[in-house]
Order: C-alpha cells, then structure tokens, then sequence
C-alpha cells in the first residue's frame, strides 16, 4: 500500500519529470527536501536545465513564486525589500522584496557577491527578515532553491560556509544520458522549453502535511543517532577537512535519512538509510584542507570514505 510520503513523490516525479527528462534521482531529492523543509542547492554547468527544474517545481507546489536572477550589481534591498516614503500618508511604508514567497528561486547565486548572499541567511534559518530592525515573518512553508554554477566558472563568487550549511541539501545535475538527451531533443528542438504551458498543482497543502504527519511516525534509534554523530566527529578529525560536518549539519542528516525510510515504506531508519542520504547532506558542508585540493580529493570522495570508515550498528 502507498504512503503518503511515496504517494508526494509520485506526483513529483510525475509533474518534473514531464517538464526535465532522466532525473528522477534529483526528483527523490528535491521531495526529501520538500518534506523535511530543507532549502536546496542545485548544481551543475549551464544548460542542464537547474532553472526550468526549479519553476516546474515551484508550480507543482503551489502558493506564491517569485525569481531572482544572481549578478554581480545585486544588492541585497533588492531580496528583502526597502522602506518607501508615501508622500499621501507622510510616512515611510515597507514595500517588500520577493524574499516574502512561498517558494524563492535564486538564480545563479554564486553570482551575486557576498553581501547579498548574506542577506538569505536570517530568512533561510529562522524564516524572518530583519529591516531596519523591525521583523517581518516569511510564510510557514517558505523555500529557498538556488542553482549555482561549479565555482571554477568565470564570473562566480564561492559561497560562504555559513550559507552552504543553511542548505539542507546540494543536488548535482550532471550531463544527461545518451537517451535522455535525444529524448530532450524530441520534446524541445521545436519549441522552447520555458514556454511550454506551465504544470498544475501537484501538491496540496494537505498531501504536503499527510507526508510530514507520516515523517513523524517514523523511528530513529539510539543506535542510528550515535551513528550519524560518529560520522559527524570523523568528519571534524579527517586530516583532509579543515572544517567538518555541523550539528545543524547533523540533524539534517537524521532529517533526510528519515524521509529516505519512508520513502521506501519504512518504519524506521537503518544505516542503508543514512549512507543513502550522507552524498546529498554532506559533501557542501566539508571545507577542504589544502593538502586535499593538492592530492585532488573531493569533497564527495571523503563523503564515501567517511561512510566506508565508520562502524554501523548492528
């Protein structure tokens, strides 16, 4: 019998697929997401399709969508929003930014520089928006997904630690397979993509809150706790890693492995669970020594070995 939780991924993979087609593995991520309430980073070279992906998704969710395009001249009043003086009322109104959406897509956002990066921190950690210290609350189920070239491409700025920890997830998109591509070229040679009719609502609100209710049912033992935190502390002390995983970092894992399970129609979490979810939690949050970037190791290469390493629980 199907879940809630396998039922929401159904749709989505039903809605993204028709839109971006061979990446339904990056479709169970963006629902692990979704129903974790992670923010998601996307990435992978140009042309791959991150932004057609990202709007098909935020139509399929619903509520209210807004876009911004990361550039080098963005200022960060430009996402929250600046105080307007109306001259009828003779007094300053806050005329909010599209930072106050139910679903924010930013656009290559290694490209806006540091500043402006930093103006999604607050919003993306405690769902608010400070302006001249006044606070203004950002929608319950607001989410933030972001697509961002690799960083050796011209014209990008590295994000912060900070910001990369705040995504709960990063998704690689990688060249599509040889039919997945023709395929690509049958659908689209003709027509544009970003013009095609846009998709329906796939999710409701109340599909979304059965999938979360369904979460919570799900179990973690003590053993499985102990697990993530011991490949946590082997992160910190891998001679590779100057900054390793975070506690934030942590429960983000537990979170993903959980929605892993029941997405399978678990009941409880395993370590196949874990190691499943670890590539997509872990790797944007391992900051590399030197003597890694020398040796050529990546960060998803100490992800593997990191799970290699660590004792499971029996």
């Amino acid at each position: 019998m199907t879940n809630a939780l396998e039922h929401l991924e159904q749709q989505l993979q039903q809605q993204l697929g028709a839109a971006v087609i061979g990446v339904q593995p990056v479709i169970r991520a963006l629902t692990i997401a979704i129903v974790a309430r992670g923010h998601v980073l996307l990435q992978g070279a140009p042309g791959l399709g991150k932004t057609l992906l990202s709007k098909t998704l935020a139509t399929s969710l619903g509520g209210t969508f807004k876009r911004v395009q990361g550039t080098s001249d963005l200022m960060p009043a430009d996402i929250t929003g600046v105080h307007i003086f109306d001259a009828e009322k003779r007094q300053f109104l806050f005329r909010r930014g599209p930072l106050f959406a139910d679903v924010l897509l930013v656009d290559e956002i290694n490209r806006a520089g540091p500043k402006t990066q930093s103006a999604l921190l607050e919003a993306m950690e405690e769902r608010q928006v400070t302006v001249d210290r006044e606070n203004y609350p950002l929608p319950r189920n607001f989410l933030v997904i972001a697509t961002q070239n690799p960083r050796e491409f011209e014209g990008t700025y590295p994000l912060p630690e900070s910001q990369l920890d705040r995504f709960m997830l990063r998704v690689d998109l990688s060249y599509p397979q040889r039919a997945d591509e023709l395929a690509v070229i049958d659908r689209y040679s003709s027509v544009d993509a970003h013009a095609e009719p846009s998709a329906t609502v796939a999710i409701t609100p109340d599909m979304l809150a059965q999938a979360r209710a369904a979460l919570a049912g799900i179990h973690v033992a003590p053993e499985l706790s102990a697990y993530i935190v011991d490949i946590a502390a082997a992160s910190r002390e891998h001679a590779h890693v100057s900054l390793g995983l975070s506690t934030r970092g942590v429960l983000a894992l537990v979170r993903a492995a959980r929605v892993s399970a029941g997405l399978r129609g678990g009941e409880f979490v395993t370590p196949d669970d874990v190691k499943s979810a670890a590539p997509l939690v872990m790797p944007h949050r391992l900051v590399l020594a030197p003597e890694a970037v020398l040796d050529g190791v990546s960060e998803q290469q100490i992800t593997m070995r990191l799970l290699e390493q660590t004792a499971v629980p029996r």
